[in-house]
């Protein structure tokens, strides 16, 4: 299957650099597989949407402050962006200007009230790096660490980016990137959805770089995914067992939570493996286990996200769907608007 059949031209003044002001004020497109029909609204409408029957499942991973700026003992700035917790203190990173950076390296920050010490250098570039300093790690990324904002937001990180950049239900830390799909939730969405009865439940999946990394390979089944961590506990694993064998059906609030209870589901789509490293690749010709209904932002051309949400709504109806999205002049990627596929 070639790449190309998920690309698309995007103008670059789709790409949402600001999120609105009111964050379930975002739009909605909803996308229904059975007979292909495509409606516009806004997100709070959403909970009077979905059937009577709905539950979702959300992810609650919390994105750190994980671009930390620094400079070597003989002056030189570095950028080092946390990838990957490996052990106390002890963290998976990307440096930049890597190729000077070698084992045995110190990288000073806040003028060497901390420093990093590089232990290794993986074959990926990445190197691992073991911090020091009061209050470790946890502290240094509070009082030095910014915003991991995607690359293709053409701006500094603000203060205020530090709770926007999250989900009003973010509490795992651990996440260097958004679970975007979340970001249009607000309490009044919530309450609504409570009011209706349906149920909400949380699994955590932290996101890695890797999901803005482009496929670079021509064929799709040549691309190799990178691992990211997900954990179900036992008591959420039951409710989502119990609500599927009353019949409800389960909507996951992004790619994040699709591929966690993907991953962790057997061939009778019983939740076994509760948590773990997931490397698994979505994308069209997979049958899906355990999810019903998608709730999603726009991604990328080409990109792992748009194939997997082509494989739950069908390429064809998917890809009208963001030619639609874009003669409608939708807000593309992180910041931007949301997509239903029912």
């Amino acid at each position: 299957m070639k790449v190309s059949l998920f690309d698309y031209p995007l103008p670059q003044g789709l790409i949402a650099q600001e999120p609105l002001p009111t964050r379930d004020e975002s739009r909605l497109l909803v996308v229904r597989r059975g007979d292909g029909s495509l409606s516009h609204h806004r997100f709070y409408e959403l909970p009077f949407l979905l059937p009577d029957d709905t539950f979702l499942v959300v992810n609650d991973a919390r994105v750190i402050p994980a671009r930390l700026w620094g400079a070597r003992p003989t002056g030189g700035r570095v950028e080092v962006f946390l990838v990957r917790e490996e052990g106390s203190g002890v963290w998976r990173c990307l440096v930049r200007p890597g190729r000077r950076t070698r084992p045995g390296d110190k990288i000073l920050f806040s003028g060497g009230r901390w420093w990093g010490e590089v232990r290794e250098v993986f074959p990926t570039g990445e190197r691992l790096v073991t911090f020091h300093g009061p209050g470790g790690v946890d502290r240094l990324l509070d009082e030095a660490g910014q915003v991991p904002l995607p690359p293709y937001i053409r701006r500094q990180p603000r203060p205020e980016d530090k709770e926007r950049y999250q989900t009003v239900y973010a509490s795992k830390k651990g996440a260097v990137a958004a679970p975007t799909a979340g970001l249009h939730f607000t309490p009044r969405v919530l309450g609504a959805l409570k009011e209706r009865g349906i149920e909400v439940f949380p699994i955590t999946l932290h996101v890695g770089p890797g999901t803005f990394r482009p496929v670079k390979v021509e064929e799709v089944e040549a691309h190799k995914m990178e691992e990211e961590y997900y954990e179900i506990s036992p008591e959420v694993a039951s409710r989502i067992e119990g609500a599927r064998r009353e019949g409800r059906r389960l909507l996951a609030v992004g790619t994040t939570v699709t591929r966690a209870l993907e991953s962790a589901a057997d061939k009778e789509g019983q939740l076994v493996r509760l948590s773990g490293w997931t490397d698994l690749f979505i994308y069209p010709g997979y049958r899906f286990k355990v999810v019903d209904a998608l709730l999603t932002n726009f991604h990328l051309p080409r990109s792992t996200l748009l194939m997997l949400v082509c494989a739950f709504g069908g390429r064809e109806l998917v890809m009208r769907a963001y030619q639609e999205a874009l003669e409608k002049r939708y807000r593309f990627y992180s910041y931007g608007d949301a997509m239903l596929v029912m």
